[in-house]
């Protein structure tokens, strides 16, 4: 592989279901051999793209003070503003040169599910932006629903129910992060050091980029290749816990951000499952041995995050 395969959904939002089958096919041979690919005809007009960037631009540019009152670190569900080098994706080679402001499900502070503590469902940070709060929570719910297409192919690909995974979609988690990553940056020598070299956590990524290059792909050689923007595609790839649930039937592949020559900015959308949901590659497969015990999904991704995340190490 010296380039990202391209997979069309248009066959998954056919009524027919030979059509959705067909399609299903070819998404599912890009999980399988490769783990990242771009997606075409998503249905998401262009123009749509270009107000995100222009709003992130616009939130990224206020005072450091303003982003820091909206800080990630009053929260314990993923929630706020990441400055620069507070994270670090590739712990042993050191901070991430990037700043990033992570969006959820919006729930107000007397929601149910806020009030009992449920894992990951809490209150969003928003800057005093006029509009800003309404475009994104409309972006946050377009890609939901193109996730939620791409999880009926899935299913399609791997012999099941084309709803299984509706169910654990209902009340799913997703995270949408906006990222800035600055010129330069103080480690020229390291290859990684807009975002260190790793995998996605959850069950699918759909990243949007300005057009500014630097993000790496891995290929099974053990290549890094360039991924560069196709114009009004996602890239899209496979995170951990949906190769944990395919049994490794999906791979997910490690990927990587060179500190960029000019100023980058990109927007990811990753599609994180119910909390309460049970990473069982059992229920998937009841025939073959499970490589992975089941896992509730909260339990995972709490895992994942302490490791990045110096703030929330209970140690």
């Amino acid at each position: 592989m010296t380039s990202l395969p391209i997979v069309s959904l248009k066959g998954l939002y056919s009524a027919d279901a030979g059509e959705r089958k067909a399609a299903a096919d070819k998404l599912g041979h890009a999980c399988r051999e490769v783990g990242f690919f771009y997606l075409t005809d998503h249905g998401i007009p262009d123009a749509v793209f270009e107000q995100l960037f222009g709003d992130s631009a616009q939130f990224f540019a206020l005072p450091l003070a303003d982003k820091e009152k909206l800080s990630i670190k009053q929260s314990s569900n993923n929630r706020g503003y990441v400055a620069i080098s507070d994270e670090k994706l590739n712990p042993e080679n050191g901070a991430d040169f990037k700043e990033a402001f992570n969006i959820g499900v919006d729930l107000p502070a007397d929601h149910p599910d806020v009030i009992a503590g449920k894992p990951f469902c809490g209150i969003n940070y928003w800057p005093d932006l006029p509009g800003w709060r309404e475009r994104m929570l409309n972006y946050f719910q377009l890609c939901l629903d193109v996730g939620r297409v791409v999880h009926r192919g899935f299913a399609l690909d791997l012999g099941v129910d084309e709803e299984f995974f509706a169910g654990p979609l209902d009340n799913a988690i997703p995270t949408l992060r906006m990222l800035h990553y600055p010129p330069g940056g103080p480690d020229q020598t390291r290859v990684d050091a807009g975002a260190g070299e790793h995998t996605d956590y959850g069950n699918i990524t759909l990243l949007k980029t300005d057009g500014v290059d630097g993000l790496q792909v891995r290929n099974r050689q053990g290549q890094w290749i360039d991924a560069p923007a196709v114009p009004g595609a996602f890239v899209c790839n496979i995170g951990d816990c949906l190769m944990r649930w395919s049994n490794d039937i999906y791979q997910s592949t490690p990927h990587r951000v060179r500190a960029p020559e000019a100023e980058r900015y990109s927007v990811a959308f990753f599609l994180e499952v119910d909390p309460q949901t049970s990473v069982d590659p059992k229920e998937l497969f009841p025939d073959e041995t499970p490589k992975y015990p089941p896992i509730a999904f909260a339990d995972y991704l709490a895992q994942r995050l302490d490791a990045t995340y110096g703030h929330r190490d209970k140690d």
